[in-house]
């Protein structure tokens, strides 16, 4: 028998070279990993901002009024964000600046100042709906009259923005968001659910009589402009603009994927309460126009603590959105004086109490609460073509972006999303004028 020698050198260098190979890759895996756990937050922030007192409205609205035939808005408003707030977001990450500033600094000062107060006046009626939402639940759950539980939220929330930053916040805020989604999510399993509707109105576009005016809620409700401020702002404040392209590249990607688990969490739980409010209550012909009323979807999960654990849900909503509507307040008003947002300054303190002190006056002139919810949510989509259009024209532009400019298809469906918005609210405007 002829022995072939064995090159044990060879072989154990080659072996050693594999398994450094293997333990490498393992290593950027959990590297990976790690920097993707550590990176989400940012678009969770921005989901409290869809998952609100003004979306529980125009959800059970259009739930109660129209049944399932009105998801489809949910879909469609949840593909737009994505698109929309990772373009935004790479907004914040490429320049450093967030979207009140770079307007500031890239648009005509004429324009620029038309652009950002009509921002903070989505902010005021942003602030409206979380103010009298917790407002409500204090109501329920204390029986606080509505404007003296206005006062206590606007004063209440106001403090904590003035002595805490929103990262010492950021967790607990998510931490609301996640017990309110899933107490929806989970009640779709005790309810009669019709799927095959659910799943048919979900992606099939239809208008009912007399359902303009809660599309453009629901819309509105979603895609908020506030919210597109905010989480360039929160991207922003990380200042990975100053790092070198391979880490800028990475956070550009590690950004899609925590604004697509953010936007897809946000999808499911506004279909949830339509879905809901369409098994609960369109069912029986009962058209919900008070927020008392869907207390009762939660009595199949928690029986005949319903009407606390909601009131808690809610107040715990109104909590935490008007802290993030404060925040986008105070980054729209700073970026008039080309500054980042910052609790401590002076105009980030002007720019919390510009949007909650307004909100909270119109609460005391408000007759229908519910209606208030509704009505600040349509006129969010009113002003958001602005918001959009004006994004897209930041970051379309080579001079603000350089090479992480919009690619010529990028642009054009921006600009089809914000020309579909605006059409909306022109067969909005036609059928509130129509006799």
């Amino acid at each position: 028998m002829e022995f072939i020698p064995i090159n044990y050198g060879y072989f154990i260098k080659s072996e050693m070279k594999n398994i450094l190979k293997s333990l490498k890759e393992r290593h950027n895996f959990k590297s990976g990993a790690r920097d993707l756990i550590k990176y989400i937050g940012p678009g969770l922030l921005v989901t409290v901002g869809f998952i609100d007192p003004g979306n529980w409205a125009t959800n059970l609205a259009a739930g109660s009024e129209f049944g399932y035939a009105l998801l489809w808005v949910v879909t469609l408003s949840s593909i737009m964000l994505i698109i929309i707030q990772h373009n935004v977001a790479h907004l914040g990450i490429v320049t450093g600046l967030c979207l009140s500033e770079a307007t500031n600094k890239y648009l005509p000062k004429s324009l620029s100042r038309t652009v950002i107060i009509s921002a903070m006046l989505a902010s005021i009626s942003t602030s409206l709906a979380e103010i009298l939402g917790g407002a409500i639940a204090l109501q329920m759950l204390f029986g606080i009259p509505l404007k003296i539980g206005a006062a206590i939220m606007m004063i209440s929330c106001t403090l904590l923005l003035f002595v805490n930053a929103y990262k010492r916040i950021e967790r607990a805020i998510i931490f609301f968001v996640s017990i309110i989604g899933l107490s929806f999510l989970y009640e779709l399993v005790l309810v009669n659910v019709d799927w095959v509707q659910t799943v048919e109105y979900s992606v099939k576009p239809n208008i009912p009589t007399n359902s303009m005016l809660i599309i453009m809620s629901v819309l509105g409700a979603v895609v908020m402009p506030h919210n597109l401020f905010l989480h360039s702002e929160i991207i922003q404040s990380r200042e990975w603009n100053l790092e070198d392209a391979t880490v800028k590249k990475s956070k550009l990607k590690y950004e899609f994927y925590d604004t697509l688990l953010s936007m897809v969490i946000g999808w499911a739980i506004n279909s949830a309460m339509i879905i809901l409010a369409a098994s609960t209550f369109f069912q029986k012909n009962i058209k919900v126009d008070d927020l008392v009323q869907a207390q009762q979807l939660l009595t199949p999960l928690v029986g005949n603590n319903s009407a606390t654990i909601f009131g808690l849900a809610l107040l715990l909503a109104g909590i935490s959105s008007t802290v993030t509507s404060g925040i986008a307040g105070a980054s729209i008003f700073s970026g008039l004086f080309g500054e980042t947002y910052n609790y401590k300054d002076l105009h980030s303190k002007l720019g919390i109490l510009l949007s909650f002190i307004p909100a909270t006056l119109l609460i005391f002139v408000i007759s229908d609460p519910f209606k208030g919810l509704i009505y600040s949510q349509m006129l969010l989509s009113v002003q958001l073509p602005i918001t959009i259009f004006t994004q897209v024209y930041l970051t379309s532009s080579k001079k603000v972006m350089g090479e992480y400019v919009n690619s010529r298809f990028t642009t054009i469906l921006l600009l089809l999303l914000g020309a579909l918005v605006t059409v909306l609210n022109i067969a909005l405007l036609i059928s509130l004028i129509k006799p």
